[in-house]
């Protein structure tokens, strides 16, 4: 018998939420959520980069979806990012940095809008060296939604860290490359 869990009044398979299940959520709790995009504007230039690239495409369309219906639940959005070693640069920088890298498409599919937030993040953590736990203080945020590349680094340490603050989490299966 697969496992089950029930999360805010949603049931499904253990470690298979998607990104449908979290509108029901939304709707509950979205004046104490936040969702976390870790490291979507990417070059991927790197070791792994182009096997990360393929992955990252489809998680990539569903991401934009949940962003979508985030942003209409009136949930803030937060890139939480690496600065890919361009201290002196901007958000600004790397987004314009990443158009012209193998990783353009997924960057047009999820570039951000004006009212995003951001976050520049110089480890894999997006809670490390950075001011993203003011930001979520400042927004009474309580639940994170992290959805991002590469999930079993930066997705996975930032997920570590919110957990070891206390933050409610949710991680879409789909929403993560």
């Amino acid at each position: 018998m697969e496992a089950r869990e029930t999360v805010s009044g949603i049931t499904t398979p253990r470690g298979k939420k998607t990104v449908t299940q979290f509108a029901k959520m939304w709707s509950e709790h979205a004046e104490s959520s936040a969702l976390v995009l870790v490291d979507v504007i990417n070059d991927f230039d790197f070791p792994g980069g182009n096997q990360l690239l393929r992955s990252a495409m489809p998680m990539a369309r569903r991401l934009k979806a949940l962003k979508t219906r985030a942003r209409r639940a009136g949930v803030p959005i937060i890139y939480a990012n690496d600065n890919f070693g361009l201290w002196q640069s901007s958000f600004e920088v790397i987004v314009d940095h990443c158009l012209q890298s193998k990783g353009r498409e997924i960057v047009r599919a999820l570039s951000p809008d004006l009212s995003d937030y951001f976050i520049l993040k110089p480890k894999e953590s997006a809670f490390y060296a950075t001011n993203l736990e003011l930001l979520l203080k400042d927004l009474g945020v309580k639940r994170l939604i992290i959805g991002g590349i590469a999930a079993d680094v930066c997705v996975l340490f930032t997920a570590m860290d919110a957990y070891l603050r206390e933050y409610n989490l949710c991680i879409p299966s789909d929403c993560i490359a």
